[in-house]
């Protein structure tokens, strides 16, 4: 592989990403793989087998998890794989309950930094983005100010690298949104696929959508789907909040070992090999 910097050179070449719905791949829908979708980190393991065959990746991401879920059940298999790429995004969960101790919650954050930081891998932090759903939603901004300026000081403390998802202007055209507004849709997470890829110094030729300017929809078509958004997104989430359940509850891992990334065909080709290669033991 071309010298990439920030990669190890042991020659150890295991990709781990952890996390929740946002690196499980959620709103990027693809039936072929493992829970129905695809996302920026099986397109991140793709390219990176295709620039130096031989990665292995592991994605256990599960969608709903708190940063507690991810602690208490991805970190010790994460640490056995022995990893030399590891990302991570949480606490994006936590922070929509309003219960949350913000302060807990990122000592909580830090802690899981430093023990995948102490595997000498190099580590993928994320912040998270302004997502403009809903005018009830704003006073979270406040809590998510807070989260990303902690993520920013505990990146630079640990040696990680930063992808400041919270600067990508890229993401306010609605077209990068799934149609619950709250994650990524195909070209979101190609998108951002690319900005990993580019932080890592890793070759590839993902490019932007080049869209049209978005159309201004009138009263009568935001109206239309704010109602069908409420109709199909916020009233389930309350009913499953009321019932204590998500939408996780009954998956498991995409990718819970680490599996060789062909070269050509990629994450694809592995799993119309190998129907049960993203069925956790």
């Amino acid at each position: 592989m071309p010298s990439v910097p920030l990669l190890p050179r042991s020659g150890r070449r295991v990709f781990v990403a952890l996390g929740d719905s946002f690196t499980e791949g959620v709103g990027d829908r693809d039936e072929r793989l493992p829970n129905g979708v695809r996302g920026w980190a099986d397109r991140v393991a793709e390219k990176l087998a295709k620039a130096d065959p031989g990665w292995r990746y592991a994605n256990l991401a599960i969608r709903s998890k708190r940063l507690r879920h991810i602690i208490d059940e991805q970190l010790e298999p994460a640490l056995r794989m022995r990893p030399s790429l590891v990302t991570l995004y949480a606490g994006g969960n936590d922070i929509l309950d309003l219960t949350t101790d913000m302060a807990a919650l990122m000592a909580d954050y830090e802690r899981l930094v430093a023990q995948l930081a102490d595997t000498g891998a190099t580590l993928v932090l994320f912040t998270g983005f302004d997502v403009k759903v809903s005018a009830l939603l704003e006073p979270l901004k406040r809590r998510n100010t807070f989260y990303n300026e902690q993520v920013r000081a505990i990146a630079k403390e640990h040696g990680a690298v930063l992808v400041d998802y919270w600067c990508l202007d890229a993401f306010h055209d609605r077209r990068m949104w799934d149609s619950d507004r709250l994650h990524m849709s195909k070209a979101g997470h190609k998108y951002l696929a690319g900005q990993v890829l580019d932080q890592l110094g890793v070759p590839h030729k993902i490019t932007p959508k080049d869209w049209e300017p978005p159309t201004r929809l009138t009263f009568l078509e935001w109206e239309r789907r704010q109602r069908r958004w409420v109709h199909d997104w916020v009233l389930p989430l309350f009913g499953r909040k009321l019932r204590g359940v998500t939408l996780g509850d009954s998956l498991t891992p995409r990718w819970p070992e680490p599996v060789k990334v062909p070269r050509k065909g990629g994450l694809k080709k592995l799993a119309a090999e190998t129907p049960d290669a993203g069925t956790a033991p």
